[in-house]
Protein backbone atom coordinates (compact mmCIF):
# COMPACT_ATOMS: atom_id res chain seq x y z
CA UNK A 1 0.00 0.00 0.00
CA UNK A 2 1.13 3.44 -0.43
CA UNK A 3 -0.62 5.55 1.78
CA UNK A 4 -0.21 9.07 -0.12
CA UNK A 5 -2.65 7.43 -2.78
CA UNK A 6 -5.36 7.79 -0.28
CA UNK A 7 -6.25 11.70 -0.89
CA UNK A 8 -5.78 11.60 -4.78
CA UNK A 9 -7.84 8.13 -5.11
CA UNK A 10 -11.45 9.72 -3.72
CA UNK A 11 -13.60 9.43 -6.43
CA UNK A 12 -15.46 12.43 -6.36
CA UNK A 13 -14.77 15.82 -8.09
CA UNK A 14 -15.07 17.79 -4.18
CA UNK A 15 -14.96 16.92 -0.54
CA UNK A 16 -18.00 17.05 1.51
CA UNK A 17 -17.73 17.95 5.44
CA UNK A 18 -14.94 16.30 7.03
CA UNK A 19 -14.08 14.11 4.18
CA UNK A 20 -10.57 16.04 3.14
CA UNK A 21 -9.87 15.62 6.83
CA UNK A 22 -10.38 12.16 7.45
CA UNK A 23 -8.34 11.56 4.54
CA UNK A 24 -5.51 12.80 5.44
CA UNK A 25 -5.79 11.35 9.44
CA UNK A 26 -6.05 7.99 7.61
CA UNK A 27 -3.29 8.33 5.20
CA UNK A 28 -1.05 9.38 8.60
CA UNK A 29 -2.52 6.34 10.08
CA UNK A 30 -1.24 4.03 8.09
CA UNK A 31 1.63 5.64 6.67
CA UNK A 32 2.65 5.42 10.80
CA UNK A 33 3.13 1.77 10.14
CA UNK A 34 -0.50 0.53 11.28
CA UNK A 35 -1.98 -2.83 9.37
CA UNK A 36 -5.54 -1.87 10.59
CA UNK A 37 -6.91 1.20 10.78
CA UNK A 38 -10.89 1.70 12.12
CA UNK A 39 -12.39 4.92 10.45
CA UNK A 40 -15.35 5.68 13.07
CA UNK A 41 -17.53 8.09 10.47
CA UNK A 42 -20.55 9.08 11.46
CA UNK A 43 -24.05 8.39 8.89
CA UNK A 44 -23.86 10.95 6.23
CA UNK A 45 -20.01 11.21 6.21
CA UNK A 46 -19.73 9.26 2.39
CA UNK A 47 -18.06 6.20 4.10
CA UNK A 48 -18.10 4.30 0.64
CA UNK A 49 -16.37 7.07 -0.82
CA UNK A 50 -13.46 7.01 1.96
CA UNK A 51 -13.59 3.45 1.68
CA UNK A 52 -12.81 4.03 -2.59
CA UNK A 53 -9.83 5.95 -1.43
CA UNK A 54 -8.62 3.83 0.93
CA UNK A 55 -8.67 1.04 -1.94
CA UNK A 56 -7.16 3.51 -4.43
CA UNK A 57 -3.78 3.18 -2.65
CA UNK A 58 -3.32 -0.67 -2.97
CA UNK A 59 -0.40 -2.10 -4.70
CA UNK A 60 -0.59 -2.37 -8.67
CA UNK A 61 1.13 -5.46 -10.17
CA UNK A 62 3.23 -2.79 -11.75
CA UNK A 63 4.89 -2.67 -8.37
CA UNK A 64 4.69 -5.83 -6.79
CA UNK A 65 6.87 -8.23 -6.80
CA UNK A 66 5.94 -11.48 -8.09
CA UNK A 67 4.96 -12.78 -4.26
CA UNK A 68 3.36 -9.63 -3.10
CA UNK A 69 -0.14 -9.50 -3.06
CA UNK A 70 -1.97 -6.55 -5.55
CA UNK A 71 -5.26 -4.83 -5.70
CA UNK A 72 -8.09 -4.65 -2.96
CA UNK A 73 -11.58 -6.17 -1.80
CA UNK A 74 -14.18 -3.94 -0.57
CA UNK A 75 -16.48 -6.00 1.58
CA UNK A 76 -19.87 -5.07 3.47
CA UNK A 77 -22.06 -7.62 5.60
CA UNK A 78 -25.57 -5.56 4.51
CA UNK A 79 -26.74 -6.80 1.50
CA UNK A 80 -28.40 -3.27 0.65
CA UNK A 81 -24.72 -1.90 0.93
CA UNK A 82 -23.35 -3.24 -1.81
CA UNK A 83 -26.53 -2.71 -3.95
CA UNK A 84 -25.94 1.12 -2.83
CA UNK A 85 -22.40 0.59 -4.00
CA UNK A 86 -23.21 -1.18 -7.30
CA UNK A 87 -25.95 1.92 -8.28
CA UNK A 88 -23.28 4.69 -7.43
CA UNK A 89 -21.77 5.94 -10.75
CA UNK A 90 -18.58 7.32 -8.42
CA UNK A 91 -17.65 3.74 -7.72
CA UNK A 92 -18.48 2.25 -10.92
CA UNK A 93 -14.62 0.94 -10.51
CA UNK A 94 -15.88 -1.45 -8.28
CA UNK A 95 -16.48 -4.98 -9.64
CA UNK A 96 -19.14 -6.53 -8.01
CA UNK A 97 -19.49 -10.33 -7.35
CA UNK A 98 -22.19 -11.74 -5.81
CA UNK A 99 -22.84 -15.60 -5.03
CA UNK A 100 -23.89 -18.16 -7.40
CA UNK A 101 -27.94 -18.24 -6.28
CA UNK A 102 -28.29 -14.57 -7.00
CA UNK A 103 -27.43 -15.51 -11.05
CA UNK A 104 -29.91 -17.28 -13.04
CA UNK A 105 -28.56 -19.80 -16.08
CA UNK A 106 -28.44 -18.23 -19.45
CA UNK A 107 -29.56 -22.15 -21.05
CA UNK A 108 -32.29 -22.82 -22.94
CA UNK A 109 -35.49 -24.13 -20.63
CA UNK A 110 -32.99 -22.77 -17.47
CA UNK A 111 -33.83 -19.47 -17.55
CA UNK A 112 -35.30 -19.21 -14.28
CA UNK A 113 -33.10 -21.77 -12.48
CA UNK A 114 -29.81 -20.03 -10.53
CA UNK A 115 -26.36 -21.00 -11.11
CA UNK A 116 -25.90 -23.09 -8.50
CA UNK A 117 -28.28 -26.02 -9.51
CA UNK A 118 -28.24 -25.05 -13.25
CA UNK A 119 -26.60 -27.88 -15.21
CA UNK A 120 -22.85 -27.55 -14.80
CA UNK A 121 -24.13 -28.07 -10.73
CA UNK A 122 -26.06 -30.83 -11.39
CA UNK A 123 -24.27 -33.01 -14.25
CA UNK A 124 -20.48 -34.65 -13.78
CA UNK A 125 -18.36 -33.19 -16.28
CA UNK A 126 -21.10 -30.80 -17.60
CA UNK A 127 -19.15 -28.84 -20.61
CA UNK A 128 -21.24 -25.63 -21.01
CA UNK A 129 -20.57 -24.09 -24.04
CA UNK A 130 -21.69 -20.49 -22.98
CA UNK A 131 -20.16 -20.42 -19.39
CA UNK A 132 -18.21 -17.60 -21.15
CA UNK A 133 -21.27 -15.87 -21.05
CA UNK A 134 -22.82 -16.97 -17.61
CA UNK A 135 -23.87 -13.79 -15.50
CA UNK A 136 -21.84 -14.74 -12.47
CA UNK A 137 -18.74 -16.95 -14.30
CA UNK A 138 -18.47 -13.34 -16.28
CA UNK A 139 -18.80 -11.04 -13.20
CA UNK A 140 -16.27 -13.48 -10.93
CA UNK A 141 -13.72 -13.45 -13.88
CA UNK A 142 -13.91 -9.56 -14.20
CA UNK A 143 -13.89 -8.95 -10.09
CA UNK A 144 -10.97 -11.25 -10.09
CA UNK A 145 -8.78 -9.64 -12.61
CA UNK A 146 -9.75 -5.82 -11.67
CA UNK A 147 -7.89 -4.11 -9.15
CA UNK A 148 -11.23 -3.32 -6.72
CA UNK A 149 -13.50 -6.57 -6.26
CA UNK A 150 -16.51 -6.10 -3.89
CA UNK A 151 -18.70 -8.52 -2.32
CA UNK A 152 -20.54 -9.11 0.74
CA UNK A 153 -19.09 -10.39 3.58
CA UNK A 154 -20.72 -13.67 3.43
CA UNK A 155 -19.34 -14.40 -0.09
CA UNK A 156 -15.88 -13.16 0.98
CA UNK A 157 -15.63 -15.28 3.93
CA UNK A 158 -16.86 -18.37 1.96
CA UNK A 159 -14.35 -17.45 -0.91
CA UNK A 160 -11.56 -17.91 1.62
CA UNK A 161 -8.84 -20.54 0.50
CA UNK A 162 -10.38 -19.78 -3.05
CA UNK A 163 -7.70 -19.68 -6.33
CA UNK A 164 -9.69 -17.21 -7.72
CA UNK A 165 -10.08 -14.28 -5.03
CA UNK A 166 -6.92 -15.00 -2.84
CA UNK A 167 -5.10 -12.35 -0.73
CA UNK A 168 -4.75 -8.72 -1.71
CA UNK A 169 -3.12 -5.49 -0.52
CA UNK A 170 -5.95 -3.96 1.14
CA UNK A 171 -9.13 -4.85 2.02
CA UNK A 172 -11.87 -2.17 3.16
CA UNK A 173 -14.80 -3.65 5.48
CA UNK A 174 -17.92 -1.20 5.26
CA UNK A 175 -19.86 -1.32 8.10
CA UNK A 176 -17.63 -3.88 10.52
CA UNK A 177 -18.70 -2.66 14.07
CA UNK A 178 -20.86 -6.26 13.74
CA UNK A 179 -17.77 -8.46 12.58
CA UNK A 180 -17.55 -10.14 15.68
CA UNK A 181 -21.29 -10.94 15.79
CA UNK A 182 -21.38 -11.64 12.16
CA UNK A 183 -18.45 -14.35 12.32
CA UNK A 184 -20.31 -15.64 15.19
CA UNK A 185 -23.77 -16.33 13.51
CA UNK A 186 -21.73 -17.64 10.27
CA UNK A 187 -19.79 -20.01 12.52
CA UNK A 188 -23.08 -21.30 14.36
CA UNK A 189 -23.83 -24.68 13.28
CA UNK A 190 -27.51 -25.31 12.77
CA UNK A 191 -28.76 -28.69 13.58
CA UNK A 192 -32.72 -29.33 13.10
CA UNK A 193 -34.61 -31.21 10.28
CA UNK A 194 -34.42 -28.47 8.22
CA UNK A 195 -31.06 -27.52 8.41
CA UNK A 196 -29.62 -31.44 8.29
CA UNK A 197 -30.76 -33.68 5.01
CA UNK A 198 -29.73 -37.16 6.83
CA UNK A 199 -31.72 -35.76 10.31
CA UNK A 200 -33.89 -39.07 10.17
CA UNK A 201 -30.90 -41.40 9.49
CA UNK A 202 -28.85 -40.61 12.97
CA UNK A 203 -30.35 -40.53 16.14
CA UNK A 204 -29.98 -37.21 17.99
CA UNK A 205 -28.56 -37.43 22.05
CA UNK A 206 -29.69 -35.82 24.60
CA UNK A 207 -26.49 -33.21 24.64
CA UNK A 208 -27.74 -30.93 27.41
CA UNK A 209 -27.92 -34.10 29.73
CA UNK A 210 -24.70 -35.28 29.40
CA UNK A 211 -21.91 -35.08 32.01
CA UNK A 212 -20.07 -33.07 29.12
CA UNK A 213 -22.32 -31.56 26.75
CA UNK A 214 -19.75 -30.01 24.66
CA UNK A 215 -17.75 -32.95 23.88
CA UNK A 216 -20.73 -35.66 23.76
CA UNK A 217 -21.70 -32.68 20.98
CA UNK A 218 -18.37 -33.25 19.22
CA UNK A 219 -18.50 -37.08 19.40
CA UNK A 220 -22.02 -36.75 17.63
CA UNK A 221 -20.85 -34.21 15.00
CA UNK A 222 -17.99 -36.28 14.25
CA UNK A 223 -20.50 -39.35 13.89
CA UNK A 224 -23.01 -37.13 11.68
CA UNK A 225 -19.86 -35.74 9.62
CA UNK A 226 -19.39 -39.32 8.45
CA UNK A 227 -23.17 -39.97 7.44
CA UNK A 228 -22.98 -36.22 5.29
CA UNK A 229 -19.60 -37.73 3.85
CA UNK A 230 -21.52 -41.24 3.03
CA UNK A 231 -24.73 -39.08 1.74
CA UNK A 232 -22.73 -36.88 -0.61
CA UNK A 233 -20.26 -39.23 -2.08
CA UNK A 234 -23.32 -41.31 -3.60
CA UNK A 235 -24.65 -37.93 -4.94
CA UNK A 236 -21.50 -36.94 -6.44
CA UNK A 237 -21.11 -40.13 -8.35
CA UNK A 238 -23.84 -39.77 -10.28
CA UNK A 239 -23.87 -38.29 -13.33
CA UNK A 240 -26.99 -36.38 -13.80
CA UNK A 241 -28.57 -34.87 -10.43
CA UNK A 242 -32.18 -33.10 -10.39
CA UNK A 243 -32.04 -29.29 -9.35
CA UNK A 244 -33.24 -30.66 -5.69
CA UNK A 245 -30.39 -33.22 -5.58
CA UNK A 246 -28.04 -30.79 -6.35
CA UNK A 247 -29.30 -28.81 -3.34
CA UNK A 248 -28.65 -32.13 -0.75
CA UNK A 249 -25.17 -32.64 -1.93
CA UNK A 250 -24.42 -28.85 -1.87
CA UNK A 251 -25.97 -28.84 1.58
CA UNK A 252 -24.42 -32.03 2.63
CA UNK A 253 -20.69 -31.08 1.48
CA UNK A 254 -21.50 -27.59 3.84
CA UNK A 255 -22.59 -28.83 6.73
CA UNK A 256 -19.73 -31.80 6.78
CA UNK A 257 -17.04 -28.90 6.56
CA UNK A 258 -18.89 -27.07 9.38
CA UNK A 259 -18.55 -30.09 11.81
CA UNK A 260 -15.72 -31.16 10.90
CA UNK A 261 -14.21 -27.42 11.69
CA UNK A 262 -16.26 -26.92 15.05
CA UNK A 263 -14.67 -30.50 16.32
CA UNK A 264 -11.15 -29.64 15.01
CA UNK A 265 -11.69 -25.84 17.01
CA UNK A 266 -12.77 -27.41 20.12
CA UNK A 267 -10.23 -29.81 20.17
CA UNK A 268 -7.47 -27.88 19.62
CA UNK A 269 -5.72 -26.88 22.82
CA UNK A 270 -4.36 -22.98 21.04
CA UNK A 271 -7.64 -22.04 20.03
CA UNK A 272 -8.93 -19.47 21.85
CA UNK A 273 -12.37 -20.29 20.94
CA UNK A 274 -15.40 -20.59 23.42
CA UNK A 275 -17.81 -22.88 21.91
CA UNK A 276 -21.43 -23.35 23.65
CA UNK A 277 -24.24 -25.47 23.02
CA UNK A 278 -28.26 -25.46 23.42
CA UNK A 279 -30.70 -28.08 22.85
CA UNK A 280 -33.78 -26.75 25.12
CA UNK A 281 -35.79 -30.00 24.25
CA UNK A 282 -33.88 -32.87 24.81
CA UNK A 283 -32.91 -36.12 22.99
CA UNK A 284 -34.13 -36.12 19.21
CA UNK A 285 -34.44 -32.12 19.06
CA UNK A 286 -32.27 -29.48 17.25
CA UNK A 287 -28.71 -28.55 18.59
CA UNK A 288 -27.50 -25.30 17.88
CA UNK A 289 -23.05 -24.97 18.13
CA UNK A 290 -22.38 -21.85 19.01
CA UNK A 291 -19.19 -20.22 19.24
CA UNK A 292 -18.30 -17.42 21.10
CA UNK A 293 -15.26 -14.40 20.28
CA UNK A 294 -14.50 -16.40 16.97
CA UNK A 295 -10.66 -14.52 16.89
CA UNK A 296 -9.24 -17.61 14.97
CA UNK A 297 -12.25 -18.33 12.39
CA UNK A 298 -11.96 -14.21 11.51
CA UNK A 299 -8.14 -14.86 11.11
CA UNK A 300 -8.88 -17.87 8.52
CA UNK A 301 -11.57 -15.96 6.73
CA UNK A 302 -10.36 -12.29 6.77
CA UNK A 303 -7.67 -11.35 8.64
CA UNK A 304 -5.36 -13.39 6.36
CA UNK A 305 -6.92 -12.00 3.18
CA UNK A 306 -4.71 -9.20 3.22
CA UNK A 307 -1.83 -6.99 4.29
CA UNK A 308 -3.49 -3.99 4.93
CA UNK A 309 -7.16 -3.62 6.51
CA UNK A 310 -9.50 -0.23 6.71
CA UNK A 311 -12.64 -0.91 8.70
CA UNK A 312 -15.01 1.61 8.70
CA UNK A 313 -18.13 2.24 10.88
CA UNK A 314 -20.42 5.25 12.71
CA UNK A 315 -20.67 2.67 15.86
CA UNK A 316 -17.20 1.16 16.51
CA UNK A 317 -17.57 2.47 20.04
CA UNK A 318 -15.02 0.79 22.23
CA UNK A 319 -11.26 0.68 20.18
CA UNK A 320 -10.30 -2.04 22.78
CA UNK A 321 -12.94 -3.84 23.26
CA UNK A 322 -13.24 -4.25 19.46
CA UNK A 323 -10.38 -5.88 18.81
CA UNK A 324 -10.37 -8.41 21.22
CA UNK A 325 -14.00 -9.65 19.64
CA UNK A 326 -12.66 -9.84 16.51
CA UNK A 327 -9.21 -11.04 17.01
CA UNK A 328 -6.76 -7.55 16.50
CA UNK A 329 -4.20 -6.89 18.49
CA UNK A 330 -4.99 -2.88 19.30
CA UNK A 331 -1.38 -1.95 19.36
CA UNK A 332 -1.20 -2.68 15.36
CA UNK A 333 -4.49 -0.20 15.46
CA UNK A 334 -5.39 2.92 14.60
CA UNK A 335 -8.44 4.45 14.85
CA UNK A 336 -9.76 7.78 13.56
CA UNK A 337 -12.50 9.64 14.57
CA UNK A 338 -14.47 11.74 12.04
CA UNK A 339 -16.44 14.77 13.35
CA UNK A 340 -20.85 15.01 12.93
CA UNK A 341 -20.73 17.77 10.56
CA UNK A 342 -25.13 17.46 11.04
CA UNK A 343 -26.77 20.27 12.67
CA UNK A 344 -28.38 18.97 15.94
CA UNK A 345 -31.44 20.94 15.52
CA UNK A 346 -31.80 18.32 12.83
CA UNK A 347 -31.47 15.15 14.40
CA UNK A 348 -33.58 15.98 17.48
CA UNK A 349 -34.03 13.10 19.74
CA UNK A 350 -37.61 13.30 21.81
CA UNK A 351 -38.47 11.64 25.21
CA UNK A 352 -41.85 9.96 24.64
CA UNK A 353 -41.25 7.16 27.11
CA UNK A 354 -44.23 5.32 28.25
CA UNK A 355 -42.90 3.00 30.09
CA UNK A 356 -40.82 -0.54 30.26
CA UNK A 357 -41.10 -2.35 27.24
CA UNK A 358 -39.60 -5.80 28.92
CA UNK A 359 -41.12 -8.97 28.67
CA UNK A 360 -42.73 -8.58 31.76
CA UNK A 361 -44.01 -5.39 32.09
CA UNK A 362 -44.70 -5.15 28.38
CA UNK A 363 -48.52 -6.06 28.36
CA UNK A 364 -49.17 -2.58 30.10
CA UNK A 365 -47.03 -0.97 28.13
CA UNK A 366 -47.54 -1.61 24.82
CA UNK A 367 -51.04 0.02 24.75
CA UNK A 368 -49.84 2.96 25.96
CA UNK A 369 -47.20 3.05 22.91
CA UNK A 370 -49.82 2.25 20.37
CA UNK A 371 -52.24 4.98 21.67
CA UNK A 372 -48.41 7.44 20.98
CA UNK A 373 -48.31 6.36 17.94
CA UNK A 374 -51.68 8.04 17.15
CA UNK A 375 -50.77 11.30 18.99
CA UNK A 376 -47.52 11.23 17.05
CA UNK A 377 -49.53 10.38 13.18
CA UNK A 378 -51.57 13.52 14.31
CA UNK A 379 -48.01 15.39 14.74
CA UNK A 380 -46.87 14.43 11.44
CA UNK A 381 -50.18 14.33 9.26
CA UNK A 382 -48.40 14.19 5.83
CA UNK A 383 -45.03 12.73 6.21
CA UNK A 384 -43.97 9.29 6.54
CA UNK A 385 -42.71 7.53 9.54
CA UNK A 386 -40.68 4.41 10.28
CA UNK A 387 -41.54 2.43 13.67
CA UNK A 388 -38.57 0.13 14.87
CA UNK A 389 -40.95 -2.82 16.11
CA UNK A 390 -37.45 -4.79 17.64
CA UNK A 391 -39.70 -8.26 17.25
CA UNK A 392 -42.62 -8.95 15.15
CA UNK A 393 -44.25 -10.11 18.07
CA UNK A 394 -44.65 -6.18 19.37
CA UNK A 395 -45.32 -5.30 15.76
CA UNK A 396 -48.23 -7.70 15.34
CA UNK A 397 -49.89 -6.33 18.45
CA UNK A 398 -48.90 -2.92 17.93
CA UNK A 399 -50.95 -3.04 14.42
CA UNK A 400 -53.97 -4.74 15.95
CA UNK A 401 -54.57 -1.58 18.37
CA UNK A 402 -53.73 0.45 15.58
CA UNK A 403 -56.40 -1.29 13.63
CA UNK A 404 -58.65 -1.34 16.67
CA UNK A 405 -58.20 2.43 16.65
CA UNK A 406 -59.21 2.78 12.83
CA UNK A 407 -56.02 3.76 11.56
CA UNK A 408 -55.36 1.43 9.27
CA UNK A 409 -55.11 3.63 5.83
CA UNK A 410 -51.85 5.08 6.88
CA UNK A 411 -50.02 1.72 7.94
CA UNK A 412 -47.67 -0.50 6.51
CA UNK A 413 -45.94 -3.52 7.99
CA UNK A 414 -43.81 -6.57 6.49
CA UNK A 415 -42.89 -10.33 7.58
CA UNK A 416 -40.01 -11.92 6.96
CA UNK A 417 -40.80 -13.38 3.11
CA UNK A 418 -41.89 -9.85 2.09
CA UNK A 419 -39.96 -7.22 3.90
CA UNK A 420 -37.76 -5.95 0.89
CA UNK A 421 -40.58 -5.88 -1.39
CA UNK A 422 -43.11 -4.06 1.07
CA UNK A 423 -40.39 -1.45 1.76
CA UNK A 424 -39.98 -0.78 -1.67
CA UNK A 425 -43.82 -0.10 -2.00
CA UNK A 426 -43.59 2.01 0.82
CA UNK A 427 -41.01 3.90 0.06
CA UNK A 428 -42.56 4.60 -3.64
CA UNK A 429 -45.65 5.88 -1.94
CA UNK A 430 -45.97 9.98 -1.61
CA UNK A 431 -48.69 9.31 0.75
CA UNK A 432 -47.39 9.53 4.51
CA UNK A 433 -48.08 6.20 5.45
CA UNK A 434 -46.13 4.71 8.62
CA UNK A 435 -43.82 1.48 8.47
CA UNK A 436 -44.35 -0.83 11.32
CA UNK A 437 -40.41 -2.63 10.94
CA UNK A 438 -38.96 -5.19 12.48
CA UNK A 439 -34.91 -4.75 12.19
CA UNK A 440 -34.47 -1.70 10.06
CA UNK A 441 -31.94 -0.58 12.31
CA UNK A 442 -29.17 -0.69 9.99
CA UNK A 443 -28.94 0.11 5.87
CA UNK A 444 -31.42 1.35 5.03
CA UNK A 445 -31.23 5.13 3.59
CA UNK A 446 -34.55 7.43 3.88
CA UNK A 447 -32.93 10.61 3.11
CA UNK A 448 -35.61 13.42 2.33
CA UNK A 449 -39.35 12.90 2.19
CA UNK A 450 -38.97 8.92 2.31
CA UNK A 451 -38.94 9.55 6.34
CA UNK A 452 -39.20 12.46 8.58
CA UNK A 453 -39.60 11.15 11.99
CA UNK A 454 -39.19 7.39 13.62
CA UNK A 455 -39.79 5.65 16.43
CA UNK A 456 -37.57 3.51 18.64
CA UNK A 457 -40.79 1.03 20.35
CA UNK A 458 -38.24 -0.94 22.76
CA UNK A 459 -34.44 -0.86 24.00
CA UNK A 460 -32.96 -3.26 21.41
CA UNK A 461 -31.03 -5.61 23.83
CA UNK A 462 -29.77 -8.46 23.04
CA UNK A 463 -31.90 -11.65 23.98
CA UNK A 464 -30.49 -13.09 27.22
CA UNK A 465 -31.68 -16.14 26.77
CA UNK A 466 -29.34 -16.74 23.64
CA UNK A 467 -26.16 -18.84 25.28
CA UNK A 468 -24.07 -16.43 23.80
CA UNK A 469 -25.09 -13.73 25.56
CA UNK A 470 -26.12 -15.68 29.21
CA UNK A 471 -22.42 -16.81 29.02
CA UNK A 472 -20.79 -13.52 28.54
CA UNK A 473 -23.56 -11.88 31.42
CA UNK A 474 -22.08 -14.84 33.71
CA UNK A 475 -18.74 -13.75 33.26
CA UNK A 476 -19.61 -9.89 34.21
CA UNK A 477 -19.30 -8.68 30.59
CA UNK A 478 -22.37 -5.98 30.79
CA UNK A 479 -20.40 -3.37 29.35
CA UNK A 480 -20.29 -5.30 26.09
CA UNK A 481 -24.06 -5.81 26.56
CA UNK A 482 -25.24 -1.98 26.92
CA UNK A 483 -22.50 -1.30 24.10
CA UNK A 484 -24.18 -3.52 21.38
CA UNK A 485 -27.77 -1.82 22.10
CA UNK A 486 -26.23 1.45 22.27
CA UNK A 487 -24.69 0.43 18.82
CA UNK A 488 -28.03 -0.43 17.56
CA UNK A 489 -29.88 3.37 18.74
CA UNK A 490 -27.48 5.26 17.05
CA UNK A 491 -27.54 2.99 13.97
CA UNK A 492 -31.32 3.18 14.19
CA UNK A 493 -31.09 6.99 14.91
CA UNK A 494 -29.34 7.36 11.70
CA UNK A 495 -31.83 6.42 9.31
CA UNK A 496 -34.09 9.01 8.37
CA UNK A 497 -31.26 12.33 8.55
CA UNK A 498 -28.53 11.54 5.40
CA UNK A 499 -27.22 14.76 4.73
CA UNK A 500 -26.52 18.12 6.41
CA UNK A 501 -29.74 19.23 4.95
CA UNK A 502 -31.73 17.14 5.92
CA UNK A 503 -34.26 16.74 8.73
CA UNK A 504 -35.90 14.12 11.06
CA UNK A 505 -37.09 13.35 14.50
CA UNK A 506 -36.50 10.49 16.61
CA UNK A 507 -38.97 9.63 19.73
CA UNK A 508 -37.93 6.97 22.23
CA UNK A 509 -41.10 4.89 23.21
CA UNK A 510 -39.54 2.35 25.96
CA UNK A 511 -38.19 4.18 29.36
CA UNK A 512 -35.15 1.54 29.23
CA UNK A 513 -33.76 3.48 26.70
CA UNK A 514 -33.41 6.33 28.88
CA UNK A 515 -31.74 3.86 31.48
CA UNK A 516 -29.61 2.69 28.54
CA UNK A 517 -27.72 5.91 27.82
CA UNK A 518 -27.10 6.22 31.37
CA UNK A 519 -25.22 2.96 31.34
CA UNK A 520 -23.32 3.40 28.51
CA UNK A 521 -22.26 6.54 28.68
CA UNK A 522 -18.80 6.43 28.51
CA UNK A 523 -19.01 4.29 25.06
CA UNK A 524 -21.39 6.83 23.77
CA UNK A 525 -19.56 9.04 20.38
CA UNK A 526 -19.94 12.72 21.83
CA UNK A 527 -21.57 14.22 18.81
CA UNK A 528 -24.53 10.81 20.18
CA UNK A 529 -24.40 12.12 23.87
CA UNK A 530 -25.10 16.09 22.40
CA UNK A 531 -28.17 14.62 21.37
CA UNK A 532 -29.20 12.93 24.45
CA UNK A 533 -28.33 15.88 26.39
CA UNK A 534 -30.16 17.58 24.76
CA UNK A 535 -33.36 15.32 24.66
CA UNK A 536 -36.53 16.65 25.42
CA UNK A 537 -40.14 15.98 26.20
CA UNK A 538 -41.98 17.43 23.25
CA UNK A 539 -45.62 18.67 23.16
CA UNK A 540 -47.92 15.84 21.48
CA UNK A 541 -51.89 16.68 20.34
CA UNK A 542 -54.35 14.71 21.90
CA UNK A 543 -54.92 11.27 20.91
CA UNK A 544 -57.29 11.91 17.95
CA UNK A 545 -57.56 9.21 15.74
CA UNK A 546 -59.30 11.82 12.82
CA UNK A 547 -56.49 14.01 13.46
CA UNK A 548 -53.78 10.80 12.81
CA UNK A 549 -55.36 10.39 9.50
CA UNK A 550 -55.66 14.02 8.02
CA UNK A 551 -53.31 13.91 5.69
CA UNK A 552 -54.68 11.30 4.03
CA UNK A 553 -58.34 11.27 2.19
CA UNK A 554 -60.05 8.46 4.41
CA UNK A 555 -61.47 8.69 8.11
CA UNK A 556 -60.95 6.18 11.09
CA UNK A 557 -61.80 2.57 10.29
CA UNK A 558 -61.66 2.63 6.43
CA UNK A 559 -60.70 -0.22 5.21
CA UNK A 560 -57.17 0.67 3.83
CA UNK A 561 -55.30 -2.75 2.67
CA UNK A 562 -52.11 -0.49 3.27
CA UNK A 563 -51.19 -3.41 5.85
CA UNK A 564 -49.07 -6.26 3.64
CA UNK A 565 -49.02 -8.67 6.31
CA UNK A 566 -51.78 -8.80 8.54
CA UNK A 567 -51.20 -9.52 12.10
CA UNK A 568 -51.15 -13.64 12.41
CA UNK A 569 -49.42 -14.64 16.00
CA UNK A 570 -46.34 -16.99 15.37
CA UNK A 571 -47.08 -17.32 11.82
CA UNK A 572 -45.23 -14.12 11.23
CA UNK A 573 -42.46 -14.09 13.77
CA UNK A 574 -42.70 -16.83 15.76
CA UNK A 575 -42.94 -16.77 19.94
CA UNK A 576 -40.82 -14.29 21.31
CA UNK A 577 -38.07 -14.53 24.10
CA UNK A 578 -38.29 -12.39 27.44
CA UNK A 579 -35.88 -9.70 26.59
CA UNK A 580 -35.31 -9.70 22.99
CA UNK A 581 -36.49 -10.11 19.44
CA UNK A 582 -37.23 -12.95 16.78
CA UNK A 583 -33.63 -15.23 16.69
CA UNK A 584 -30.52 -14.04 15.57
CA UNK A 585 -30.46 -9.86 15.60
CA UNK A 586 -28.49 -10.21 12.04
CA UNK A 587 -30.75 -12.95 10.79
CA UNK A 588 -33.05 -10.39 8.41
CA UNK A 589 -29.84 -8.82 7.10
CA UNK A 590 -27.19 -11.86 6.69
CA UNK A 591 -26.92 -12.76 3.18
CA UNK A 592 -24.81 -13.27 -0.17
Amino acid sequence: MDPERIPPSFPAPSFRGNQREALADIRSAFAAGNDVVLVRAPTGSGKSLLARAVAGAARTPAEADPAEPTGAYYTTPQVSQLDDVAADDLLDDLNVIRGKGNYTCILPDETTTPVDRAPCARESGYDCTVQHRCPYYADRAIASNRSIAAMTLAYFMQTAGSEVFGTRDVVVIDEAHGLAEWAEMYATVDLRPDTVPVWDEVGVPDVDGAADPLDRTARFAETLAGVCERAATELTTSSELTPGEAARRDRLQDLRSDLQWFVSDYRDPTSATTWVVDQPDGEESAITIKPLDPGRYLHHTVWDRGTKFALLSATILDKAAFCRGVGLDPSNVALVDVPHTFPLEHRPLYDVTQGKMTYEHRDETLPDVARLLVRLMARHPDEKGLVHCHSYAIQDRLADHLSDFGVDARLRTHDRANRDQALADWQAVDTPDVFLSVKMEEALDLRGDLARWQVLCKAPYLNTADSRVARRLEDGQWAWYYRVALRTVIQAAGRIVRAPDDHGATYLADSSLLDLFERARSDTPSWFADAVDRMRRPTLPAFDPAAALDGTDTTPGTQSGGRTAPPSGTASGGSESSDGGDDHPLSDVWGE
